[in-house]
Protein backbone atom coordinates (compact mmCIF):
# COMPACT_ATOMS: atom_id res chain seq x y z
CA UNK A 1 0.00 0.00 0.00
CA UNK A 2 1.03 3.91 -0.69
CA UNK A 3 -0.33 6.04 1.39
CA UNK A 4 -4.21 5.08 0.74
CA UNK A 5 -3.57 3.20 -2.72
CA UNK A 6 -3.72 -0.42 -3.21
CA UNK A 7 -0.37 -1.59 -5.02
CA UNK A 8 -1.09 -4.67 -7.58
CA UNK A 9 1.95 -5.95 -9.17
CA UNK A 10 1.08 -7.83 -12.24
CA UNK A 11 3.84 -10.43 -14.37
CA UNK A 12 3.63 -9.92 -17.92
CA UNK A 13 4.42 -13.53 -19.47
CA UNK A 14 6.19 -13.94 -23.00
CA UNK A 15 3.06 -14.17 -24.91
CA UNK A 16 2.39 -10.73 -23.93
CA UNK A 17 5.11 -9.42 -26.08
CA UNK A 18 3.45 -7.29 -28.75
CA UNK A 19 -0.21 -6.57 -27.19
CA UNK A 20 -1.04 -2.66 -26.13
CA UNK A 21 -0.56 -2.16 -22.45
CA UNK A 22 -3.77 -1.82 -21.58
CA UNK A 23 -5.17 -5.43 -23.56
CA UNK A 24 -2.06 -7.13 -21.80
CA UNK A 25 -3.06 -5.62 -18.03
CA UNK A 26 -6.52 -6.11 -18.85
CA UNK A 27 -5.90 -9.94 -19.63
CA UNK A 28 -3.76 -9.96 -16.69
CA UNK A 29 -6.37 -8.33 -14.29
CA UNK A 30 -9.50 -9.78 -15.19
CA UNK A 31 -11.57 -7.94 -12.04
CA UNK A 32 -10.41 -4.59 -13.55
CA UNK A 33 -12.08 -3.35 -17.24
CA UNK A 34 -10.19 -2.09 -20.35
CA UNK A 35 -11.02 0.86 -19.75
CA UNK A 36 -10.46 1.65 -16.10
CA UNK A 37 -7.30 0.32 -16.63
CA UNK A 38 -7.06 2.80 -19.66
CA UNK A 39 -7.58 5.69 -17.13
CA UNK A 40 -5.30 4.37 -14.45
CA UNK A 41 -2.19 4.40 -17.03
CA UNK A 42 -3.24 7.66 -18.47
CA UNK A 43 -3.39 8.94 -14.93
CA UNK A 44 0.58 7.82 -14.49
CA UNK A 45 -0.81 4.76 -12.33
CA UNK A 46 1.31 2.04 -14.11
CA UNK A 47 5.11 1.54 -13.73
CA UNK A 48 7.95 -0.79 -15.00
CA UNK A 49 10.01 -2.69 -12.03
CA UNK A 50 12.59 0.50 -12.53
CA UNK A 51 9.85 2.90 -11.09
CA UNK A 52 9.29 4.71 -14.84
CA UNK A 53 5.70 5.51 -15.30
CA UNK A 54 4.51 4.04 -18.49
CA UNK A 55 1.54 6.90 -19.90
CA UNK A 56 0.35 5.13 -23.10
CA UNK A 57 -2.01 2.59 -22.93
CA UNK A 58 -1.75 1.90 -27.03
CA UNK A 59 2.07 1.54 -26.32
CA UNK A 60 3.65 -2.14 -26.88
CA UNK A 61 3.69 -3.92 -23.56
CA UNK A 62 6.91 -4.42 -22.05
CA UNK A 63 7.53 -8.38 -21.94
CA UNK A 64 8.15 -10.25 -19.83
CA UNK A 65 8.10 -7.72 -17.53
CA UNK A 66 6.70 -6.99 -13.46
CA UNK A 67 4.34 -3.69 -13.34
CA UNK A 68 3.02 -1.99 -10.55
CA UNK A 69 -0.17 -0.56 -10.92
CA UNK A 70 -1.25 1.52 -8.65
CA UNK A 71 -5.24 1.52 -7.86
CA UNK A 72 -6.92 4.93 -5.58
CA UNK A 73 -9.10 3.95 -2.59
CA UNK A 74 -12.78 4.19 -3.59
CA UNK A 75 -14.70 7.27 -2.40
CA UNK A 76 -16.64 5.74 0.66
CA UNK A 77 -20.18 6.02 0.15
CA UNK A 78 -21.93 8.16 2.65
CA UNK A 79 -24.78 5.81 2.28
CA UNK A 80 -25.66 3.76 5.20
CA UNK A 81 -25.99 -0.11 4.89
CA UNK A 82 -29.42 -1.60 6.06
CA UNK A 83 -30.55 -4.85 6.73
CA UNK A 84 -33.67 -4.86 4.57
CA UNK A 85 -36.06 -7.06 2.88
CA UNK A 86 -34.45 -8.12 -0.80
CA UNK A 87 -36.01 -11.00 -3.26
CA UNK A 88 -33.13 -12.07 -5.01
CA UNK A 89 -34.11 -13.17 -8.56
CA UNK A 90 -30.31 -13.99 -9.37
CA UNK A 91 -27.26 -13.49 -7.78
CA UNK A 92 -23.43 -14.49 -8.50
CA UNK A 93 -19.81 -13.08 -7.42
CA UNK A 94 -20.47 -10.43 -10.47
CA UNK A 95 -23.74 -9.30 -10.56
CA UNK A 96 -27.45 -8.95 -8.21
CA UNK A 97 -30.92 -8.95 -9.99
CA UNK A 98 -33.36 -7.75 -7.50
CA UNK A 99 -37.24 -8.38 -7.67
CA UNK A 100 -38.06 -4.09 -6.11
CA UNK A 101 -41.35 -3.72 -4.32
CA UNK A 102 -43.29 -1.01 -5.07
CA UNK A 103 -42.72 1.82 -3.03
CA UNK A 104 -38.86 1.07 -2.57
CA UNK A 105 -36.73 4.33 -4.19
CA UNK A 106 -33.88 2.91 -6.24
CA UNK A 107 -31.08 4.70 -5.24
CA UNK A 108 -30.61 7.77 -2.29
CA UNK A 109 -32.19 11.14 -2.73
CA UNK A 110 -32.70 14.56 -1.28
CA UNK A 111 -35.88 13.54 0.77
CA UNK A 112 -34.73 9.35 0.66
CA UNK A 113 -31.12 9.34 2.28
CA UNK A 114 -32.48 5.69 3.67
CA UNK A 115 -34.56 2.55 3.20
CA UNK A 116 -33.20 2.73 -0.33
CA UNK A 117 -32.54 0.04 -2.53
CA UNK A 118 -28.96 1.05 -2.61
CA UNK A 119 -28.93 1.41 1.18
CA UNK A 120 -30.24 -2.38 1.09
CA UNK A 121 -27.04 -3.66 -1.49
CA UNK A 122 -24.69 -2.31 0.59
CA UNK A 123 -25.60 -4.12 3.37
CA UNK A 124 -26.39 -7.61 1.03
CA UNK A 125 -23.17 -7.19 -0.82
CA UNK A 126 -20.82 -6.27 1.95
CA UNK A 127 -19.08 -3.53 -0.50
CA UNK A 128 -18.94 -5.65 -3.49
CA UNK A 129 -20.71 -2.93 -5.63
CA UNK A 130 -19.31 -1.55 -8.71
CA UNK A 131 -18.24 2.27 -7.85
CA UNK A 132 -19.02 3.65 -11.60
CA UNK A 133 -22.53 4.52 -10.36
CA UNK A 134 -20.48 7.31 -7.59
CA UNK A 135 -21.50 7.16 -4.15
CA UNK A 136 -24.93 7.95 -4.69
CA UNK A 137 -25.91 4.90 -6.25
CA UNK A 138 -23.31 2.23 -6.15
CA UNK A 139 -23.70 -0.75 -8.53
CA UNK A 140 -27.03 0.45 -10.07
CA UNK A 141 -26.72 0.17 -14.34
CA UNK A 142 -30.28 1.57 -14.74
CA UNK A 143 -33.17 2.45 -12.36
CA UNK A 144 -37.10 1.95 -12.04
CA UNK A 145 -39.37 4.60 -10.03
CA UNK A 146 -40.20 4.66 -7.11
CA UNK A 147 -43.94 3.19 -7.25
CA UNK A 148 -43.12 0.77 -10.35
CA UNK A 149 -42.49 -2.62 -8.93
CA UNK A 150 -40.03 -5.34 -10.36
CA UNK A 151 -36.64 -6.78 -11.65
CA UNK A 152 -33.51 -4.36 -11.80
CA UNK A 153 -29.42 -5.32 -12.21
CA UNK A 154 -27.12 -4.34 -10.14
CA UNK A 155 -23.29 -4.86 -10.71
CA UNK A 156 -21.05 -5.96 -7.89
CA UNK A 157 -17.57 -4.77 -9.60
CA UNK A 158 -17.07 -2.27 -12.82
CA UNK A 159 -16.10 -5.02 -15.66
CA UNK A 160 -19.64 -6.46 -14.70
CA UNK A 161 -20.78 -2.79 -14.57
CA UNK A 162 -19.01 -1.50 -17.86
CA UNK A 163 -20.31 -4.39 -19.86
CA UNK A 164 -24.22 -3.76 -18.81
CA UNK A 165 -24.10 -0.39 -19.58
CA UNK A 166 -23.08 -1.15 -23.36
CA UNK A 167 -25.86 -3.66 -23.90
CA UNK A 168 -28.43 -0.63 -22.60
CA UNK A 169 -26.30 1.61 -24.81
CA UNK A 170 -26.85 -0.19 -27.71
CA UNK A 171 -30.14 -1.27 -26.45
CA UNK A 172 -29.93 -4.68 -26.33
CA UNK A 173 -31.35 -5.81 -23.24
CA UNK A 174 -34.48 -7.67 -23.19
CA UNK A 175 -37.28 -5.36 -20.87
CA UNK A 176 -40.83 -6.21 -20.68
CA UNK A 177 -43.13 -4.07 -18.40
CA UNK A 178 -46.78 -5.57 -17.64
CA UNK A 179 -49.11 -2.55 -16.87
CA UNK A 180 -52.31 -1.58 -16.54
CA UNK A 181 -53.69 0.68 -19.06
CA UNK A 182 -57.09 3.14 -19.03
CA UNK A 183 -59.53 2.15 -21.68
CA UNK A 184 -58.96 -0.38 -24.86
CA UNK A 185 -56.11 0.74 -27.02
CA UNK A 186 -56.73 0.30 -30.63
CA UNK A 187 -55.01 -1.18 -32.68
CA UNK A 188 -54.77 -3.65 -29.57
CA UNK A 189 -50.81 -3.48 -30.64
CA UNK A 190 -48.37 -1.16 -32.19
CA UNK A 191 -45.23 0.77 -31.46
CA UNK A 192 -45.36 3.97 -30.07
CA UNK A 193 -42.07 6.66 -31.35
CA UNK A 194 -42.13 9.43 -29.86
CA UNK A 195 -39.13 11.31 -28.62
CA UNK A 196 -39.19 12.50 -24.72
CA UNK A 197 -37.76 14.94 -22.70
CA UNK A 198 -38.52 17.65 -19.51
CA UNK A 199 -42.14 18.97 -19.39
CA UNK A 200 -41.75 22.85 -20.40
CA UNK A 201 -44.85 23.32 -17.85
CA UNK A 202 -43.82 20.93 -14.86
CA UNK A 203 -39.88 20.25 -15.04
CA UNK A 204 -40.57 17.58 -12.51
CA UNK A 205 -42.51 15.67 -15.70
CA UNK A 206 -41.51 13.98 -18.92
CA UNK A 207 -43.39 15.00 -21.60
CA UNK A 208 -43.21 13.83 -25.78
CA UNK A 209 -41.34 16.46 -27.55
CA UNK A 210 -39.94 16.92 -31.07
CA UNK A 211 -37.80 14.82 -32.06
CA UNK A 212 -34.55 17.28 -32.02
CA UNK A 213 -35.71 18.53 -28.56
CA UNK A 214 -35.50 14.92 -26.39
CA UNK A 215 -34.43 11.57 -26.92
CA UNK A 216 -35.22 9.21 -29.32
CA UNK A 217 -37.98 6.44 -27.05
CA UNK A 218 -39.59 3.61 -28.68
CA UNK A 219 -42.18 1.41 -26.52
CA UNK A 220 -43.89 -1.66 -28.19
CA UNK A 221 -46.98 -2.49 -26.29
CA UNK A 222 -49.49 -5.83 -27.11
CA UNK A 223 -52.71 -5.79 -25.39
CA UNK A 224 -52.76 -8.96 -22.67
CA UNK A 225 -56.40 -9.16 -21.57
CA UNK A 226 -59.39 -6.74 -21.51
CA UNK A 227 -60.73 -5.69 -18.49
CA UNK A 228 -63.55 -3.01 -17.34
CA UNK A 229 -62.31 0.33 -17.80
CA UNK A 230 -58.79 -0.97 -18.34
CA UNK A 231 -56.58 -3.22 -20.45
CA UNK A 232 -53.61 -4.80 -19.08
CA UNK A 233 -50.86 -4.49 -22.00
CA UNK A 234 -47.14 -6.00 -22.21
CA UNK A 235 -44.86 -3.01 -22.91
CA UNK A 236 -41.58 -4.00 -24.62
CA UNK A 237 -39.18 -1.26 -24.20
CA UNK A 238 -36.34 -0.69 -27.43
CA UNK A 239 -35.57 2.19 -25.29
CA UNK A 240 -34.81 3.26 -21.44
CA UNK A 241 -35.92 6.65 -21.12
CA UNK A 242 -37.39 8.01 -17.68
CA UNK A 243 -40.93 7.39 -17.02
CA UNK A 244 -41.07 6.22 -21.19
CA UNK A 245 -44.15 3.61 -20.71
CA UNK A 246 -45.92 5.88 -18.81
CA UNK A 247 -45.41 8.81 -20.99
CA UNK A 248 -45.89 7.23 -24.01
CA UNK A 249 -49.27 5.39 -23.16
CA UNK A 250 -50.56 9.08 -21.92
CA UNK A 251 -49.53 10.34 -25.63
CA UNK A 252 -51.86 7.46 -26.95
CA UNK A 253 -54.73 8.11 -24.79
CA UNK A 254 -54.43 5.58 -22.58
CA UNK A 255 -52.15 6.65 -19.78
CA UNK A 256 -51.36 3.95 -16.49
CA UNK A 257 -53.64 3.09 -14.32
CA UNK A 258 -53.07 4.99 -10.87
CA UNK A 259 -50.58 6.99 -12.34
CA UNK A 260 -50.65 10.15 -10.12
CA UNK A 261 -48.55 12.34 -12.44
CA UNK A 262 -49.96 11.47 -16.43
CA UNK A 263 -53.09 10.08 -15.79
CA UNK A 264 -56.38 10.60 -13.97
CA UNK A 265 -58.78 7.62 -13.51
CA UNK A 266 -63.05 7.54 -14.56
CA UNK A 267 -65.80 6.56 -12.50
CA UNK A 268 -66.41 4.13 -11.40
CA UNK A 269 -62.59 2.71 -12.28
CA UNK A 270 -61.98 5.92 -9.67
CA UNK A 271 -63.84 3.96 -7.18
CA UNK A 272 -62.34 1.25 -7.52
CA UNK A 273 -58.99 3.05 -6.95
CA UNK A 274 -59.71 4.37 -4.15
CA UNK A 275 -61.38 1.88 -2.24
CA UNK A 276 -58.65 0.03 -2.73
CA UNK A 277 -56.33 2.70 -1.58
CA UNK A 278 -54.06 1.62 -5.05
CA UNK A 279 -52.68 4.79 -5.65
CA UNK A 280 -49.61 4.20 -7.85
CA UNK A 281 -49.12 3.82 -11.32
CA UNK A 282 -49.73 -0.13 -12.55
CA UNK A 283 -46.33 -0.87 -13.65
CA UNK A 284 -44.34 -3.68 -13.17
CA UNK A 285 -41.18 -4.57 -14.41
CA UNK A 286 -42.10 -8.70 -15.83
CA UNK A 287 -38.61 -9.55 -17.87
CA UNK A 288 -35.38 -8.54 -17.71
CA UNK A 289 -32.83 -10.57 -20.45
CA UNK A 290 -29.36 -9.93 -21.09
CA UNK A 291 -26.01 -11.50 -21.72
CA UNK A 292 -24.06 -11.97 -18.44
CA UNK A 293 -21.21 -9.40 -18.80
CA UNK A 294 -18.60 -11.84 -17.64
CA UNK A 295 -19.92 -15.38 -18.69
CA UNK A 296 -21.39 -14.73 -22.01
CA UNK A 297 -24.41 -16.77 -20.77
CA UNK A 298 -28.03 -15.68 -21.69
CA UNK A 299 -29.72 -14.72 -18.43
CA UNK A 300 -33.73 -14.38 -18.60
CA UNK A 301 -35.51 -13.67 -15.87
CA UNK A 302 -39.22 -13.39 -15.02
CA UNK A 303 -41.16 -11.30 -12.12
CA UNK A 304 -44.77 -12.46 -11.77
CA UNK A 305 -47.19 -9.63 -10.53
CA UNK A 306 -47.55 -8.11 -6.95
CA UNK A 307 -50.17 -8.75 -5.20
CA UNK A 308 -51.58 -5.20 -5.13
CA UNK A 309 -51.96 -5.65 -9.40
CA UNK A 310 -53.07 -9.34 -9.46
CA UNK A 311 -56.07 -8.19 -6.85
CA UNK A 312 -57.03 -4.87 -8.95
CA UNK A 313 -57.04 -7.16 -12.44
CA UNK A 314 -59.43 -9.56 -10.68
CA UNK A 315 -61.97 -7.10 -9.54
CA UNK A 316 -61.98 -5.51 -13.34
CA UNK A 317 -62.18 -9.51 -14.81
CA UNK A 318 -64.94 -8.56 -17.98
Amino acid sequence: MLGDDEILTVMLADGAAGLRLDRALAEALPDLSRERLKTLIKGGRVSDGRGIILWDPSAKAPAPATLAVRLPAPTPAHNVAQDLDLVIAFEDDHLIVVDKPAGMVVHPAAGNLDGTLVNALLHHCAGQLSGIGGVARPGIVHRIDKDTSGLIVAAKHDKAHEGLARQFAAHSIDRRYLALATGRPMPASGTIDAALGRSSSNRKKMAVVAEGRGKHAITHYRTIEPLKGATLVECRLETGRTHQVRVHMAHIGHPLVGDPAYGRARKPLSDILKARNFARQALHAAHLGFIHPVTGNKVALDSGLPHDMRELIDELHV
